[in-house]
């Protein structure tokens, strides 16, 4: 075997190792939700950003926090309500003096957004306006104030929580930001046997101490493996197919045209192999495989396809349409 590759092999077998004891960290805190949390750390491995929904109590923002106890960066949390600002989140420039001089100047207090992981608790309570100031930043690694440019640390994530939005008090995210998202992640409900153990746990007056187990090194080595995980050309023209098939105006897949407004562009196909890539490499593996590319379709096109009013009437949701697809659709 090539050195190189068995000095990689090694440094894999290393993180991979830490990455299961971040997860015997969390689940000191979060009971259940294994699916959930494989998806945040494929998030983390992919080096993009998630969104979760679900029902109030589902301890959305708990599990992002704790994920963050277990990471050696900087956390912050922002609180979306219907009267944040922009510069409540980006910053802002304050008016200060030279005691020397005596000359005023414009100094830019930078927002909470610079810092590694962003919780943007109930994301979809702030309108647009307010939601549109995370655009560049999830984009572009930086943020643009009175014409300057201010880059943000790395590694960085927005970790975005957001209630259903047949409740009260919520506003639709831009299709332009869901975009932005690399996966739309949804908590449901637990087990009837994890309610008891949560029950219990939460009700007490023991504490758990969460370790911190990786540190910003880490992530941004785990980010630059990933994308050295194979992956064969045949399995990124299904990748394609498929994200192509999406798409009413081009597709020829009658079901399609029937149900969706808009289909998923070119970066749902980016974001299916870099996820897939970053589970291959969360277990352990060192090969994309169908199966993969099957599993981690849901919360990457979830998000990213518009069904239209038939569809709602029928009761087809995107996962389903997904579903349909990926039965329809072979190598």
């Amino acid at each position: 075997m090539n050195k190189d590759l068995v000095i990689i092999e090694k440094e894999v077998i290393a993180l991979n190792k830490k990455l299961q004891r971040l997860k015997n960290e969390m689940a000191k805190v979060i009971i259940g939700q294994e699916k959930a949390i494989n998806l945040l750390l494929i998030t983390f491995l992919a080096g993009g950003h998630a969104l979760l929904e679900g029902v109030p109590g589902l301890a959305k923002t708990l599990m992002i926090r704790t994920l963050s106890s277990t990471l050696d960066l900087k956390f912050k949390r922002i609180q979306f309500t219907p009267d944040l600002m922009p510069s409540d989140i980006i910053g802002t420039e304050v008016l200060e003096e030279d005691l020397s001089t005596g000359k005023k100047f414009f100094k830019f207090n930078k927002g909470p957004l610079f810092a590694n992981i962003i919780l943007a608790d109930e994301i979809n309570r702030t309108p647009p306006k307010t939601q549109a100031a995370l655009l560049e930043a999830m984009q572009e690694f930086e943020v643009t104030y009175s014409g300057k440019t201010y880059a943000l640390d790395r590694p960085f994530f927005i970790l975005a929580t957001q209630n259903p939005i047949e409740q009260s008090g919520t506003f639709m995210l831009p299709e332009a930001q869901q975009d932005r998202f690399l996966l739309y992640i949804k908590i449901g409900y637990p087990s009837e046997a994890d309610e008891t153990v949560i029950l219990k746990n939460t009700t007490g007056t023991k504490k758990q101490e969460i370790q911190k187990i990786i540190n910003g090194e880490d992530i941004i080595r785990l980010q630059e493996l990933v994308r050295e995980i194979p992956i064969s050309d045949e399995l990124i023209k299904y990748i394609s197919k498929l994200v192509r098939a999406t798409r009413p105006e081009t597709t020829t897949i009658s079901y399609i045209k029937e149900w969706v407004s808009w289909g998923a562009g070119p970066r749902a196909g980016q974001a299916m192999i870099l996820s897939a890539k970053a589970l291959v490499l969360l277990e352990g593996r060192w090969a994309v495989t169908l199966q993969d590319i099957k599993q981690v379709a849901f919360p990457v096109l979830r998000h990213r396809i518009v069904i239209n009013f038939r569809a709602e009437a029928e009761g087809i949701t995107v996962d389903d349409i997904t579903t349909t697809l990926l039965k329809a659709l072979s190598l």
